[in-house]
């Protein structure tokens, strides 16, 4: 069922409403990731000398050109973690767009929402992100401890916390706080599953860049599966 949820998003990538948030929000993602390769080459072409000399090699001048590839590297390996924060900021700024449009071709009979407002979701959103930051520095304890297994720690932790934050998030659209926490917690399992659905194309470069999208769209279509399952939960009409 989850599966589905994501071929549903997935086939909405056609849809003009939907494709142009996902071309907005992909292009601020990208600036963010350039602008941080860039950064990293900059310090690293500051921190290494403009050339030296070798006992019978004679002068290294090209170290410029190895600081930039080493900063292109890490840069990549980096978005690995820092997607993460980077999908709960993006919660806060495309979520009402995204499950709007989302709602607009699958659920045309629902009432209007009565959102928080954009200041709430991205203080929510930068809650969040605080809260992911904090919980992987301490993980890197863990990642340290059992390296074999630091991509399945990291990918368990951060399903967890995207899957609650997102279905959260989604949910207060139509439904009070106390009531999208009953929710979740009722279908903590699919839930969570929906975040490591996440989780995992997070830790993957470039194709980490379509899974906030992707994923506010999923959640919209299991917090409304699961709320016709759950019928005693009432919506909020707008």
């Amino acid at each position: 069922m989850i599966l589905n949820d994501f071929m549903k998003s997935l086939g909405q990538m056609d849809d003009k409403a939907f494709r142009g948030v996902l071309l907005r929000a992909l292009g601020l993602t990208i600036l963010l990731l350039v602008a941080m390769i860039w950064a990293f080459a900059s310090l690293l072409g500051w921190l290494l000398p403009d050339s030296f000399s070798l006992p019978f090699i004679g002068e290294i001048t090209f170290l410029d050109e190895i600081g930039s590839g080493l900063g292109i590297g890490a840069g990549l390996i980096l978005s690995v973690f820092l997607m993460v924060p980077v999908a709960g900021l993006f919660l806060g700024l495309f979520v009402e767009r995204i499950a709007d449009a989302v709602e607009a071709k699958h659920y045309k009979s629902l009432p209007p929402t009565t959102p928080d407002g954009l200041g709430g979701q991205i203080s929510e959103s930068i809650r969040f992100v605080g809260v992911v930051v904090l919980a992987n520095l301490l993980a890197l304890i863990l990642y340290l401890i059992f390296a074999p297994l630091a991509p399945f720690i990291f990918w368990a932790l951060n399903g967890f916390l995207l899957g609650r934050e997102y279905f959260q998030i989604v949910a207060m659209r139509r439904m009070k706080r106390a009531e999208a926490v009953a929710l979740r917690r009722a279908n903590g399992g699919q839930v969570f599953l929906a975040g490591l659905l996440m989780a995992i194309p997070l830790s993957v470069p470039l194709l980490n860049l379509l899974v906030p999208i992707l994923g506010v769209a999923t959640f919209t279509h299991l917090f409304h599966r699961l709320r016709l399952q759950s019928r005693e939960l009432p919506v909020k009409a707008g």
